[in-house]
């Protein structure tokens, strides 16, 4: 007994200085989204500014953040099947029994971008300069996996739920979710990424030069924008929302999709499919982060409950700072 308590007190140091070390690099982050808040919650920043802040992440920064990390990753690791599959069959999960659990109450509509904050993580804003900056470089070949996989097939099946409860209206929504995706930089510049990998292109010097610069933008001003972001949303949303319809979302989004995503990859690698350790721990993590901010605009723009799902995206970043680094301390 003795020698179990004098154990016991040798590890507590040890998890205690583990649990610090990673709050000291999860704190920046989350530092700059509340800086991003603070700023537009106080009027420092405009809300007329904030379109250009998501201008400038979306279409310059983000896009050459994505372009550096796929030419730089190896093409198999862009293609890794078994991160597809582990992580796609998550989601549909994640999306089905939300959807399941929310329709009768509030409708096809508001239960399938429910389902999305539930399933969606903020991987572009947050996840890939967070997890690069946690695990280093060789983590944005599943990071990228998992975007595209979000930013086509999950985001699509949700915009097709949502219109199930409209006469007709399901092809239409499809169509412009298409149009909307091809519109979209991110999944463009994964693509030249991925074939400037396989195929060994080399920007000319001047040329790469810019577009790290643009890169190395996109972490600090997309942080500070999800902030803005949400206290956009928040001072713009005048609708009561009851807690129930939005609390356990926020909760299933940091706690039960991190869990999904590490019982069904232990399963997956019990059976035999050749999951790396190291790749499921990114995606755990990933899991982990709070919903995607860009979600809200999807539901502004296909009519939900925009103030349920701005409360959702916002309770989750809230929260994400001790679950996320949580997550971090017991995975790596």
């Amino acid at each position: 007994m003795p020698a179990g308590v004098n154990s016991f007190q040798r590890l507590r140091p040890c998890q205690n200085l583990r649990v610090l070390s990673v709050l000291l690099i999860t704190f920046p982050f989350f530092a700059l989204v509340a800086c991003g808040f603070i700023a537009t919650w106080r009027g420092v920043l405009p809300l007329a500014a904030i379109p250009g802040l998501n201008a400038f992440v979306l279409y310059f920064a983000l896009p050459c953040m994505l372009y550096r990390f796929g030419a730089q990753t190896p093409i198999a690791q862009l293609l890794d099947v078994n991160v597809t599959v582990v992580y796609l069959l998550c989601g549909l999960l994640m999306v089905g029994t939300t959807v399941m659990l929310t329709r009768r109450r509030m409708g096809w509509n508001d239960a399938a971008f429910g389902a999305l904050v539930a399933a969606f993580p903020n991987t572009g804003f947050m996840g890939v300069p967070m997890l690069v900056a946690l695990l280093g470089a060789q983590s944005a070949g599943p990071v990228i996996v998992t975007m595209a996989i979000d930013m086509i097939l999950t985001t699509s099946l949700c915009i097709g739920l949502s219109r199930l409860d409209l006469a007709g209206g399901l092809w239409p929504a499809l169509r412009n979710a298409f149009k909307g995706m091809l519109a979209n930089p991110m999944p463009w510049s994964i693509a030249l990424g991925g074939m400037a990998s396989a195929m060994g292109w080399v920007l000319p010097g001047p040329v790469d030069q810019t577009v790290a610069m643009l890169a190395a933008a996109a972490s600090p001003v997309a942080l500070f924008t999800i902030g803005a972001v949400l206290a956009r949303s928040q001072r713009n949303s005048h609708e009561r929302v009851a807690a129930r319809d939005y609390v356990p979302i926020a909760l299933a989004k940091l706690v039960v999709h991190p869990l999904l995503v590490f019982a069904v990859g232990k399963a997956a690698m019990a059976l035999g499919l050749p999951l790396s350790q190291s790749a499921l721990v990114v995606l755990v993590l990933l899991a982990a982060l709070p919903s995607a901010s860009n979600v809200s605009l999807l539901t502004e723009r296909y009519g939900a409950h925009s103030g349920r799902v701005a409360r959702i995206i916002l309770v989750s970043t809230s929260l994400a700072f001790l679950t996320f680094s949580a997550a971090v301390a017991l995975m790596v």
